[in-house]
């Protein structure tokens, strides 16, 4: 483990039956503060979800605590470099479902469609009638994607089901799903099946893995993370993608929007911001006519008033 930053961050999850997920959430919670470790874990009957930081020692014993635990023996983690404050707090939390899709119809984790990397790759070279679809949130697509990848409009993973008969015109496609780590696309193609979509397969391990093994081939930009980092990248033959919201300016600076009635994340370009304050609310409150002066934010004028 020498090979790991002073703060590592670990990506994980698995879908095993978890008996008592409360009593178990609670075991969790004592590991991971005696460890020190701050992220956010989910943990639902259906399995685990989490992203913690620690100090590197700290990061080693939790991730020897779990494999001892039979149901977990064999989960995979995805390290990338972090720091101190990548999370504020830990927050552990018991969930219907560790990612949350919200189907109409009850569906288990597809496990028999993945590709690895290498298989991945070799599709995307060698098969041109493949189709590349992306279902993260929109604002992920943004900042980074595969070439050529279809990406769904949704703010939200949720947004999915209601957004699939958009893309009725692929039932008969091959569909190469994926996601940043797997977690979504264990769901989602459990969905897309469930719809008629009968050639679907998704990336083992999301952008996260493909990255560790074929940097920035076939890839596009930078890959979003929901912690302080926002993105995190491969530098070598990196092709930014992320545009400033406002004025085009190449970015990859996440900001939410001031109106917290709103709060919508997109990408704004430091310089726009320096030029333009009002440029830190979305274009669609911009729109509206919302300013800084009117917006509702805590300190605001406007709140001031009420």
């Amino acid at each position: 483990m020498s090979e790991l930053s002073e703060y590592p961050v670990l990506l994980y999850y698995k879908y095993v039956p978890i008996a008592l997920p409360e009593r178990f959430a609670a075991e969790h919670r004592c590991l991971c503060g005696t460890l020190e470790l701050k992220g956010r874990i989910l943990i639902a009957e259906e399995g685990i979800n989490g992203t913690v930081v620690g100090k590197r020692e700290s990061v080693v014993r939790y991730m020897e605590a779990m494999q001892e635990d039979p149901r977990f023996a064999d989960m995979e983690f995805k390290i990338s470099e972090g720091a101190v404050d990548t999370f504020p707090k830990l927050s552990i939390k018991v969930r219907p479902e560790i990612v949350t899709l919200g189907a109409d119809i009850p569906l288990k984790a597809d496990l028999d469609n993945h590709l690895s990397p290498a298989e991945w790759k070799a599709k995307i070279e060698g098969d041109p009638d493949v189709v590349l679809v992306d279902v993260r949130n929109r604002y992920e697509s943004q900042a980074g994607m595969f070439e050529g990848a279809l990406a769904c409009e949704i703010e939200n993973f949720r947004e999915l089901p209601h957004y699939l008969p958009q893309l009725e015109s692929l039932k008969d496609k091959t569909v190469l799903m994926y996601c940043t780590g797997g977690i979504r696309c264990e769901k989602a193609s459990a969905l897309f099946r469930s719809q008629g979509f009968e050639k679907v397969f998704q990336l083992h391990g999301g952008i996260v893995n493909y990255h560790k093994h074929f940097g920035n081939e076939h890839w596009l930009g930078e890959c979003f993370v929901f912690d302080k980092r926002m993105t995190v990248r491969v530098d070598h033959a990196l092709n930014p993608i992320g545009k400033c919201a406002h004025s085009g300016r190449t970015t990859s600076r996440f900001v939410n929007c001031l109106h917290d009635l709103c709060h919508r994340l997109f990408l704004l370009a430091p310089e726009t911001e320096q030029e333009d304050p009002d440029t830190i609310l979305c274009p669609e409150c911009r729109r509206a006519g919302i300013t800084s002066a009117t917006a509702d934010y805590k300190g605001s004028p406007a709140r001031s008033l009420r």
